[in-house]
């Protein structure tokens, strides 16, 4: 499974692509599933740029922080239904593994950003990143397969399998 954007697709927030030479060929090969969570979970193309405030993904699947958009609005109800849909697609399909948008409040993993709109950010994972982790997928972002998967794809890990 791939975050849509970095598959090409003109889903981010502002309606650009994010697109990742390595994911792009995956899809391609019809070997990865590209899904965006937030557009599965009901938000349009182009959208108001959202963050995780009051913690990060794994407290907004607790109640403990929501995500709220640069308008003040808050979008976690459908931060939360996206994730799930991801996860249901995934499920669907057999997937255990995903690449998915660095820093981003749905698909970030390790890091994102801190809530501020200031660029800065934070340690956790995103909304679906974090229902991903605790299901037992295994994760990457885009920057982790641009180092250490050279172009052709050639010696990364589940070369044989559909992410």
């Amino acid at each position: 499974m791939v975050s849509a954007c970095l598959a090409g697709h003109s889903c981010s927030y502002d309606g650009l692509p994010r697109t990742c030479a390595v994911v792009e060929r995956l899809v391609r090969e019809g070997r990865a599933v590209p899904v965006c969570p937030e557009c599965l979970g009901g938000l349009p193309v182009p959208r108001p740029a959202s963050e995780i405030q009051g913690g990060t993904g794994v407290d907004v699947l607790e109640g403990r922080a929501r995500v709220v958009n640069c308008k003040g609005e808050d979008v976690t109800g459908a931060f939360i239904r996206g994730a799930r849909a991801v996860l249901e697609i995934a499920r669907n399909h057999g997937i255990r593994a995903a690449i998915l948008k660095a820093r981003s409040p749905s698909c970030g993993y390790g890091r994102i950003y801190d809530g501020s709109f200031s660029g800065k950010v934070k340690t956790g994972h995103g909304v679906t990143a974090a229902l991903l982790v605790e299901s037992g997928f295994q994760i990457f972002t885009e920057e982790d397969v641009e180092k250490e998967w050279p172009a052709h794809g050639a010696g990364w890990p589940g070369e044989n399998v559909i992410v």
